[in-house]
């Protein structure tokens, strides 16, 4: 990352009110910066990187006949919501020159100049601070296998400009939730929350790749590396492979944590969510990438309820 002078920077034109969220709107003008440097506007990345927390926190429930902890569950959205903000601001630290040359990202607040880089810098640390408010909620275990997650989270917005696969390094980061609910029930690991953690990473690779869709053309001449670009008009198959990667991992976790029918059903609706995903891609027509990515939030939803469910199940049985 090369030094920049810390004052803003009118490399672009800030986003228009019409294009940003009711938050940011409803907001004082003086926050509506921060607010889209947090992508508070764009609630998918927080349940993205919540949804792994709470497959795992519903497959810890399973394995011990217990329905999930509800205050782990509650923790685990905070910690969400916190550490996507500083995730997003940190990458757009990083990204800020590459962002001023894509046209879906000029008008983040770094790159368009309405925050300058030290004021951001701050914020990053006001948000890991929440963040880590939240670990110190739980075990020593988990509060140290959060942390641990965030030299992964570091590295990631580098990888773009050194491989065809950041989103192999994107799902290490995105998926670790798939170790945390697990880790907080038990204070410790076993093969199915790793089976588990597997199954998000392709997951991730998966919707990420969908997303980078968007950015296809701009990443191609700015020299930007991504699956999308690696896999061009095999896109479909591309991500095919990955999603059935994710439900057969998922399986196995399920196996190993002796789950019931009610998660297999679940298991199985979110396999047939992500097939019809599969099947609606189209490397062309970056408007459906961006709404099939989105509708990631409900494949997600689909296989925690498949899982809470046969936690609850199981609960009330002992």
């Amino acid at each position: 990352m090369r030094g920049e002078s810390p004052g803003p920077r009118p490399l672009a034109v800030a986003l228009p009110d019409e294009q940003l969220g009711w938050v940011s709107r409803a907001a004082p003008a003086s926050w509506r910066p921060y607010l889209q440097l947090a992508r508070i506007d764009r609630p998918i990345g927080w349940w993205l990187l919540l949804l792994p927390c709470w497959w795992s926190a519903a497959l810890a429930g399973i394995a011990r006949h217990t329905a999930p902890n509800v205050v782990h569950l509650c923790l685990f959205f905070l910690g969400a919501v916190a550490m996507r903000g500083a995730g997003s601001t940190y990458n757009d630290i990083v990204d800020r020159d590459l962002d001023a040359s894509v046209a879906r990202t000029r008008g983040r607040p770094i790159a368009s100049g309405s925050v300058s880089v030290v004021s951001a810098r701050i914020f990053l640390i006001a948000q890991t601070l929440v963040g880590l408010a939240v670990l110190l909620c739980f075990n020593g275990f988990t509060l140290l296998l959060g942390i641990a997650s965030l030299g992964i989270v570091a590295l990631y917005p580098f990888m773009k400009r050194l491989t065809s696969w950041p989103q192999a390094v994107l799902g290490l980061a995105f998926a670790w939730g798939g170790l945390m609910g697990w880790a907080a029930a038990f204070g410790g690991l076993a093969p199915a929350p790793v089976l588990l953690y597997l199954a998000a990473i392709f997951w991730t690779m998966g919707y990420d790749t969908i997303y980078a869709v968007q950015d296809v053309v701009d990443d191609a001449v700015i020299g930007i590396g991504s699956t999308a670009r690696r896999f061009g008009r095999h896109v479909r198959l591309g991500v095919g492979v990955l999603y059935a990667l994710a439900v057969a991992s998922a399986a196995t976790a399920l196996w190993l944590a002796g789950a019931g029918a009610l998660a297999y059903v679940g298991l199985a609706a979110f396999a047939l969510h992500l097939a019809w995903q599969t099947g609606r891609i189209d490397g062309d027509d970056p408007v459906r990438a961006l709404a099939i990515f989105r509708s990631n939030r409900d494949a997600g939803l689909i296989l925690f309820f498949g899982l809470a469910a046969d936690a609850a199940l199981k609960s009330a049985a002992a």
